[in-house]
């Protein structure tokens, strides 16, 4: 018979192109079954015509026309009520006999072809429009779990027809312009995997459009809390080339839903000793990411996909697969939405969570617990829930933004949301506090969804009054160098204005500055009266600007480098700084951190930074530990940053300031303790040299050029390197002196950090001398070093 024809059809007699056939989820498990190397549970699907040969035969296509006629979808108690109709005229008819038994044979057919008698399956719709890279029905329509017996079969076939009815799938249909009546419903009835753990996984991070990663979520139990969002998954990022397991972040999990042995499902505790375990081993990662490989390459585009994990024998199966919806069609190069940048000086941080769709907003926020709420909630208010379904989707299209207390980064509320472009963060139970108790119904609020926070109240971003532009210039054009040029940045208040400088970076932002512009007092002194807090938030406050501003390059914030005579100008100072005959080698940097009389406002440092990094979600901050004589000092300064939760990581680095001869003397033991260097190359040379830059009777003396000091340098980025640590310079030595920035080039500096009215300058200079180097290795005939670097 005829595919066209036919009333049923098994997984390897069906391919992606029968969309109209069996609908999106059915043809594309026949496509992986016949076409694709992967695991998938095999199966058979009812077809559309199946589908219409019900509704013709029953008189239902007359009797829906009617019950939808004039239905206004926006209407959420109108589209409830008339669904509900329409789904029960389907219910109150029989299935044709002929249908019937057509089914409950392939069911036993089933279970001669796998070995097993009544074997359990699940029950799933496939919509003929669904799973189309322009029209996402996913999930739109119900799925019914570890079923067994023919005569119940049969019936969840009949509940998958009605689940074409939904308030969702007809809210969606209406929105992306099909016909009610046009389309079809095809019903895969697939062998149960019987899921210890399961979820979804995505061949893009569905984010941010980024495609060299694969994303996979996992939870215990069944898939559906996953997709649902009522639990958090873990979260593992592999990478796409080399199946390299890049991030794991696992989350804890109380409650999951599992398979009863007797059939249907049910949610239970998940065991106290497995609560905060990762939910797949590194292997079995692995094995899905290859997988998700292997389909996205035959599929030709990205892949939206669904896994289980079987109990009985460990077994990675693929349970479904379809084009991701968004990146799938949107303009990689151009579509991505844009980070908006705040500048302000008091936000209050509610809650937290995982930065699921894009974007700033601000507005009134509606808490709504229940669906029958759904027609209070108003167009362009902030909805705040435990978790959202399908039957969300009509208060989800009003919404200015989503915050929901469950869920992960393929949820049903993230997908949804980026398909709509809404803002959304989801998952904040995870990260501290759920949204629906911390954040009061009504209250105005500030979304970040970008970074995952919500502040309190309505922040502005104030606009500088451009002038008027008379001419149109030509693009300044900066060639691409291998040195990263970073900027130095004191002033949190620039941040914005030197952002758009050709820089890769910030390399040393000084913490000073925010000191004395902005706290005025003494850390200690603070401490004293009972106000640290204002250490923490004024610091904090500072460097979120210069993050922000330069978000996504990074920014490397030095700790605070004050002498003992700055220190003591500082209001309340007087009692806590001694009186030091040589200050410039006295108590500063990190030996002020780990001492008793200190460290109490080192933690406050720390404290700032994790709350930038934490509450403001900017990840792109790093930080470097100055004046750091010895490598005992530097051990205890990592200690102490890593007690307060600063602990180094792929995507925390800890530098050191390369300024004392022992720094680069002991480079291969201070390896151990950090990921880079930028040497301070102002303190470097009077210590090398021996010489007060600020003395005139020996400033002549004074040169970063001296042969004692290159040597020190080549000496520490060969030390470096052999560790895979980077090196950096912050001094103005290479803006000033050309045959300077040339020696750290060729010595194989990682970048350089100047100030911004050089960083242009720098920028080309860089490109410059580095085509030289390349242009002298092509010829063989560039200048040879006259002097020996090595020592």
């Amino acid at each position: 018979m005829e595919k066209e024809k036919a009333f049923l059809l098994w997984f390897d007699q069906l391919e992606r192109k029968d969309v109209a056939i069996a609908g999106g989820k059915s043809s594309s498990l026949g496509e992986l079954t016949s076409h694709v190397d992967v695991p998938v549970p095999y199966g058979f699907a009812t077809t559309a015509c199946a589908y219409r040969y019900f509704f013709e035969k029953t008189g239902l296509y007359e009797k829906i026309k009617a019950l939808i006629a004039g239905l206004d979808v926006d209407n959420s108690a109108q589209l409830r009520e008339v669904c509900a109709k329409v789904r029960q005229a389907i219910m109150d008819e029989e299935m044709p006999q002929d249908l019937q038994d057509l089914i409950a044979q392939a069911y036993k057919e089933l279970g001669e072809k796998v070995g097993q008698a009544d074997p359990f399956v699940a029950v799933r719709s496939s919509a003929t429009a669904e799973d189309l890279p322009d029209a996402s029905f996913a999930g739109q329509q119900d799925t019914y779990l570890n079923v067994k017996g023919a005569a119940t079969i049969v019936a969840k076939v009949k509940e998958c027809y009605a689940s074409c009815f939904t308030d969702r799938a007809v809210y969606y249909r209406e929105k992306q312009g099909f016909d009610h009546l046009d389309v079809a419903l095809s019903a895969a009835v697939q062998m149960m995997v019987f899921s210890k753990a399961a979820g979804v996984m995505f061949t893009v991070n569905v984010a941010t459009g980024d495609d060299k990663n694969i994303l996979i979520e996992g939870a215990w139990g069944l898939g559906e809390y996953v997709v649902q969002g009522t639990v958090t998954p873990d979260n593992y990022t592999v990478n796409k080339a080399t199946c390299e397991i890049v991030e794991k972040n696992v989350n804890a999990q109380d409650i999951k839903l599992i398979r009863k042995a007797d059939g249907d499902c049910e949610e239970v505790v998940v065991p106290l000793d497995e609560q905060n375990e990762q939910k797949l081993t590194d292997e079995q990662i692995k094995q899905l990411a290859e997988c998700a490989k292997k389909i996205e390459a035959h599929y030709g585009c990205y892949m939206d996909m669904e896994w289980g994990v079987d109990e009985r024998d460990n077994k990675v199966y693929i349970l479904q697969a379809r084009p991701e919806t968004v990146w799938s069609r949107r303009n990689k190069e151009n579509g991505a939405p844009k980070e908006e940048k705040k500048v302000t000086t008091d936000r209050k941080v509610i809650v937290k969570g995982l930065p699921a769709s894009p974007g700033n907003v601000a507005g009134r926020v509606h808490v709504i617990l229940d669906p029958s709420h759904i027609d209070e909630f108003k167009e362009g208010e902030i909805l705040v829930t435990e978790m959202t379904a399908p039957d969300w989707v009509p208060a989800m299209k009003k919404a200015k933004a989503i915050v929901t207390d469950s869920g992960g980064m393929t949820c049903h509320a993230s997908i949804v949301s980026r398909e709509l472009g809404i803002p959304c963060i989801v998952g904040t139970k995870s990260r501290g506090e759920a949204a629906t108790t911390t954040i009061p119904d009504g209250i105005d609020v500030t979304i970040d969804a970008t970074h995952g926070v919500v502040y309190e109240g309505i922040i502005e971003e104030p606009k500088a009054e451009q002038p008027a532009q008379q001419v149109v210039a030509a693009a300044e054009y900066f060639p691409p160098t291998g040195t990263k040029i970073y900027m130095n940045l004191g002033d949190p208040e620039l941040a914005e204005k030197y952002a758009t400088l050709p820089c890769d970076g910030i390399g040393l932002m000084r913490e000073e500055f925010i000191w004395t512009t902005y706290i005025h007092e003494h850390p200690l002194y603070l401490i004293k009266i009972g106000q640290p807090e204002k250490v923490v938030d004024q610091l904090a406050e500072g460097i979120r600007q210069v993050c922000q501003a330069m978000a996504p390059r990074p920014v490397t914030m030095r700790f605070s480098d004050f002498k003992s005579s700055e220190y003591r100008d500082l209001k309340g100072g007087d009692e806590f700084e001694p009186n030091e005959p040589s200050a410039l080698l006295g108590w500063r940097g990190a030996s002020r951190y780990y001492d008793p009389k200190y460290i109490e406002a080192f933690k406050l440092e720390c404290m700032a930074v994790r709350k930038v990094r934490e509450e403001f979600g900017l990840k792109n901050l790093n930080v470097m530990i100055p004046f750091c004589r010895n490598v005992e000092e530097c051990e205890k300064v990592t200690k102490i940053m890593a007690d307060c939760g600063l602990s180094r990581g792929k995507d925390f680095k800890v530098w050191l300031m390369a300024e004392i001869p022992s720094n680069i003397i002991l480079a291969d033991q201070f390896n151990k303790f950090v990921d880079g260097y930028s040497i301070g190359s102002n303190d470097l040379t009077m210590l090398v040299l021996g010489c007060d830059r600020d003395n005139d009777t020996v400033s002549h003396i004074y040169d970063e050029r001296n042969l004692a000091v290159r040597r020190a340098i080549r000496h520490l980025i060969e030390v470096a390197h052999k560790d895979g640590k980077t090196v950096s310079i912050c001094g103005q030595a290479p803006s000033v002196y050309p045959e300077f920035c040339e020696f750290l080039i060729k010595s194989g500096i990682d970048s350089m950090s100047v100030n911004p009215d050089t960083v242009k300058f720098t920028k080309k200079l860089a490109a410059q001398i580095e085509q030289r180097i390349m242009m002298d290795a092509l010829t063989g005939k560039g200048r040879q070093e006259v002097e020996d670097l090595n020592w």
